[in-house]
């Protein structure tokens, strides 16, 4: 493998290790600061939102002057911003790091990029979905340990543990190779372009992943508070079942990464289905652990969808693409929290129940779409080109 590749994915694996510290808990932390679900929603709207605003920008850039500065600075914000959060004094303050904090997701566009440029033999999917799933295998050791700590020392110790874990994935990150690469599978000759974004089938790909990720994202948000408030779990049961889940991140995305995007998307689906399904009617630990462990089906589909895209434009776009479609996912990112709150509010389940009626409705919409426009078919640039 090459080394930068593998700095890359040892950074991600630290990463994932501190990050899982608290992901999964900040909804029940901002809860301990007082807020309301409606509030609740509204702050992890607003991280979508500092999300959104810097995606587009970054993959223009990204094109223009080459990944890897803007993958180190998305780091450095990363830690600044969790220690604003660990030692944070207020709501207020706690709330103003996690929308910075929100911000670093920037950084995963000039990631793939760099990762993309950097992959030697292995394809497009595979080095995206072995980087996502050794985030995911340190996500596993985070929430377990996370939420022990929670229980016995508080919320704020287990900030301070993961942002001295950020630091070590920072110093990682800044041994990867100054030099940018472009790999030799993407000198291949091209006809001359239009814009993809004036591309009518793009955009219909776009707007139909943004629908997606909003019904796959809607069940997540409340999950934690559902575990706490309604079945009257510890913080560390808790903490071992997103454990599970994040296991599930890792053994969807490094051992179905490799498989055909156009199987791995659908599967991604069914799996966040079986995920609200096994909330809404098991009535145990072990049925919620199960569940759990298929939200791994996001992930994936997270990571095939920029591999799926990938194929359908020219590589000096790489970077914008990613930013286009990292966008929309924002924006849905944005929405969904927001809607599971007033749905957790009325009633706690009720975020699962309409998840299983918009997901499989989309299941059969990218089934469709995918089986006439997916790479497997000739695609958008060669479509373009005949």
């Amino acid at each position: 493998m090459n080394r930068n590749l593998l700095l890359v994915t040892l950074s991600l694996f630290a990463w994932g290790v501190g990050e899982g510290f608290f992901l999964y808990f900040q909804p029940l932390y901002l809860q301990e600061w007082g807020a309301d679900s409606v509030t609740i929603g509204a702050i992890l709207g607003g991280v979508g939102v500092m999300l959104a605003l810097t995606q587009i920008p970054t993959g223009l850039l990204t094109d223009k002057i080459g990944p890897r500065n803007l993958m180190l600075s998305s780091w450095i914000i990363g830690v600044i911003s969790a220690w604003m959060m660990a030692l944070a004094p207020s709501l207020t303050i706690f709330t103003i790091g996690l929308l910075i904090y929100g911000m670093t997701g920037f950084g995963v566009i000039s990631m793939n990029v760099y990762i993309t440029n950097f992959r030697g033999n292995l394809s497009v999917g595979r080095a995206i979905t072995f980087a996502s799933g050794m985030y995911n295998l340190g996500a596993v050791i985070g929430p377990i340990v996370g939420g022990a700590i929670a229980d016995r020392l508080g919320f704020k110790t287990v900030y301070i543990f993961a942002s001295c874990i950020f630091v070590i994935s920072t110093i990682i990150i800044f041994l990867t190779q100054k030099a940018e690469h472009v790999h030799p599978a993407d000198h291949r000759e091209q006809a001359p372009l239009q814009s993809f974004l004036k591309n009518p089938r793009m955009l219909v790909f776009i707007g139909m992943i943004f629908i997606t990720i909003f019904a796959l994202y809607l069940p997540q948000s409340f999950t934690t508070p559902y575990l706490q408030n309604q079945q009257e779990m510890s913080r560390s049961t808790i903490g071992l079942l997103c454990g599970i889940g994040s296991l599930g991140n890792a053994i969807a995305t490094l051992v179905l990464g490799n498989i055909s995007p156009y199987i791995g998307l659908f599967i991604g689906q069914l799996w966040v289905a079986l995920f609200s399904a096994l909330f809404l009617w098991g009535e145990n630990t072990i049925w919620f652990g199960l569940g759990y462990f298929f939200l791994g089906g996001y992930r994936l589909f997270r990571a095939l969808v920029l591999a799926e895209a990938r194929t359908m434009v020219h590589p000096n776009q790489t970077g914008l693409l990613f930013g286009v479609i990292e966008t929309s996912n924002a924006l849905a990112i944005i929405l969904a929290p927001v809607l599971a709150g007033i749905l957790y509010k009325a009633q706690p389940t009720l975020m699962y129940k309409i998840a299983l009626i918009i997901i499989p409705i989309m299941m059969v919409v990218n089934l469709l779409y995918l089986r006439k426009n997916g790479s497997h078919t000739d695609g958008f640039l060669n479509r373009e080109k005949a």
